[in-house]
């Protein structure tokens, strides 16, 4: 059976894996992948992961910054690929780009659809203490991942995973899933579900206010949000990194050091801080952190 021509749109690590499968399998005639952007303190453009992989192995890049654009629209459709696959892209396909492959677009979703369509499903999965997620394939529409069901595959979240974990686990469920879809469509055997709307859960962008640490929630709740964005909670100028659910008697927000530990409560049940990071300072365990910091009853308020 001849090897499937494919344009591959994706643009951070999440998409490597699947690019890389791809690659081994298929014709790669192009990647899309978004504009590198400035990084780090000196602003330096960096390419995104997709790219970097994508020019390692000699396969041609293009960068639109908008791939509706009629122009772009029309590069692709002469290339005449029999398959798009779009794996964390970034950008919103027009109807005009779903037409151009024989075979149709196919999404690579971090999400058991159709819960938690948009842009942060792990994310939020997380934050909501969900105990399963997983990957969806999914025969792209125009809509925002509502096309229809082609394969799902499930993948457990442990109380204690946190989000680098489980969006590695993903990216690697998501590029052996992609290969079985491919597989069954060259060979006949896919069954498109549509998704029952009524079902469905969305998973918008993340804020700077959403990691925002309310210590009147549960203790269930704030390890939630922590574990789900790993570095992206906070309260007041401290970043809270990891934290485990403890048994200890406390009011919200009130805090009680025993010898190298550091607990705090919350509206249900307390939490121990395991890593946290001042301003201006690198994230450290919290015996570490306890050395060089003073930790009062007004410490949050400080902060």
């Amino acid at each position: 059976m001849d090897k499937l021509k494919v344009i591959f749109m994706g643009t951070p690590e999440f998409a490597v894996p699947s690019l890389a499968a791809l690659a081994d399998k298929t014709e790669i005639i192009c990647v899309v992948t978004q504009p590198d952007r400035p990084k780090g303190r000196g602003h330096k453009l960096q390419p995104t992961p997709v790219k970097v992989f994508a020019e390692e192995n000699n396969l041609r890049v293009i960068q639109p910054l908008k791939v509706k654009a009629p122009e772009v629209v029309a590069q692709l459709a002469e290339l005449k690929p029999d398959l798009i696959v779009v794996v964390a892209f970034g950008q919103i396909l027009s109807q005009a780009i779903l037409d151009i492959p024989r075979l149709g677009c196919i999404n690579v979703h971090a999400s058991l659809l159709p819960k938690y369509r948009g842009a942060a499903p792990i994310e939020w999965a997380m934050i909501n203490g969900e105990q399963i997620t997983g990957i969806t394939t999914m025969q792209m529409n125009a809509g925002l991942d509502t096309g229809d069901i082609l394969l799902k595959s499930e993948v457990k979240i442990p109380d204690d995973m946190i989000l680098p974990e489980l969006r590695e686990r993903l990216m690697t469920v998501g590029a052996d899933l992609l290969l079985t879809t491919l597989y069954k469509l060259q060979h006949g055997e896919l069954q498109p579900i549509k998704q029952d709307d009524s079902l469905s859960s969305y998973a918008p962008l993340l804020k700077k206010d959403t990691g925002l640490i309310d210590w009147n929630k549960s203790a269930r709740e704030i390890h939630n949000l922590v574990r789900g964005l790993y570095g992206g909670a906070r309260a007041g100028k401290l970043k809270i990194w990891r934290t485990r659910l403890v048994d200890e008697n406390l009011s919200p927000a009130e805090i009680k050091i025993i010898g190298q530990k550091f607990f705090v409560g919350t509206g249900e049940g307390s939490l121990e801080i395991l890593e946290i990071q001042a301003p201006n300072s690198k994230k450290l365990n919290a015996a570490d952190f306890l050395r060089g910091n003073k930790v009062g009853d007004d410490f949050w308020m400080n902060e």
